[in-house]
């Protein structure tokens, strides 16, 4: 427990750009660009109100014309600082992994020269220099040796961006990011900043459809409830990314309606919830067989959902794109063989099989999953 308690501290001041933990934890494996993983959902019922999308302050374009996306031009970041770049920035640095994946999506990576070890799952980000500190946050003497044009610094980052302008950088510092609309500015303003319009644009509109399919998905199927729990009684609450990513998939939060960010609740606040799934990173799901969670309808009946740990917690437009299409798929899914009367469980998949297809009752999911290249595991208990 002492371990779990000091990986949650890790998380609570790693945090990406949004307002609390939604970074990728130290622990994190790397994992391949555009790839996800979901956990077959067994039945579920409660429905509760859906998660807050609260709006990001919008950053102010002073150029001339703010559609256009050439050169010089002067934007307002999260501190009221106007960041002015000249020229179009062929040395990036970015102090936090969301922002890393946006230029990635962008088609900008190319001239980024430095990323943190979170963003480590990126393609090619192993050819990066390595700007991370020992400790938490980065090193401002790294990122000063990366020289780079323009540092690109989220919310987490937010106690080190005096320190990197102390050292004549250009760095513009994003607000926090905890709904669709919050990421999809960044994405547009990181686009201005490069010289990457059309491909930010681009990237929008693939996450917006995205999101409407996953929104479609789950329409007409009664929303199940869940908890994305972090440990020691760490979870996430209302005003985060998770929270959206769990609107937008078919799922109610029942943490949302406790406290905002992320709060540490107790045991019996915990079983009060009663989520009917939990949302996990670990395809073994370990924390179902642990106490309190083992005792909610969501542990009794093994009921859980496996997102790939980067994506869903970097809030990013392959993060959205990834989980909910991942949840989504997995509650429509549920939702079909609760209709149809069919509550198999997946907890009959073959050995090292990781398609789902020899799950009962998971035919569908496994197949659409495997067109998204996402991986379906069932749970052994």
């Amino acid at each position: 427990m002492r371990l779990r308690s000091v990986f949650v501290a890790a998380l609570l001041v790693t945090s990406a750009l949004a307002g609390g933990v939604t970074a990728v934890p130290a622990n994190a494996q790397p994992a391949a660009a555009h790839a996800g993983h979901a956990a077959v959902v067994h039945s579920a019922t409660a429905a509760s109100p859906g998660g807050t999308t609260p709006q990001a302050t919008e950053p102010q374009a002073t150029d001339a014309d703010p559609d256009a996306c050439g050169f010089p031009v002067e934007l307002t970041d999260a501190t009221g600082t106007t960041v002015t770049l000249d020229e179009r920035p062929e040395r990036i640095v970015t102090v936090n992994p969301s922002s890393a994946q946006t230029l990635w999506e962008i088609g900008a990576r190319d001239r980024v020269v430095g990323v943190t070890q979170f963003a480590a799952y990126l393609d090619g980000a192993d050819e990066k220099t390595d700007v991370s500190a020992e400790g938490l946050g980065v090193s401002v003497e790294r990122v000063v040796n990366a020289d780079p044009d323009l540092v690109l610094a989220p919310n987490a980052s937010a106690d080190q961006v005096a320190d990197l302008r102390e050292q004549g950088l250009t760095v513009y510092h994003f607000s926090a990011a905890t709904n669709v609309d919050d990421i999809a500015e960044k994405t547009t303003t990181t686009g201005r900043l490069v010289g990457d319009c059309e491909a930010a644009a681009a990237t929008n509109e693939e996450m917006a459809a995205a999101v409407a399919d996953a929104e479609a998905r789950t329409a007409d199927i009664e929303r199940p409830t869940a908890l994305y729990p972090l440990g020691d009684g760490f979870v996430a609450g209302g005003d985060t990314f998770i929270t959206e990513i769990m609107r937008v998939g078919g799922v109610d939060n029942v943490a949302a309606d406790e406290e905002d960010g992320y709060p540490q609740l107790s045991n019996e606040v915990i079983l009060q919830t009663d989520p009917d799934l939990i949302i996990v990173t670990d395809p073994d799901a370990p924390i179902l067989d642990e106490e309190p969670y083992a005792s909610t309808t969501a542990g009794v009946k093994g009921n859980y959902v496996v997102l790939e740990r980067n994506y869903l917690n970097q809030p990013a437009p392959r993060s959205v794109i990834e989980t909910t299409t991942t949840l989504s798929t997995a509650i429509a899914d549920r939702g079909a063989q609760t209709e149809s009367g069919d509550n198999a469980s997946g907890t009959d998949a073959a050995d090292g099989d990781e398609t789902g297809a020899a799950a009962p009752g998971f035919g569908v999911v496994a197949a659409v999953l495997a067109t998204l290249a996402v991986a379906v595991r069932a749970r052994r208990r």
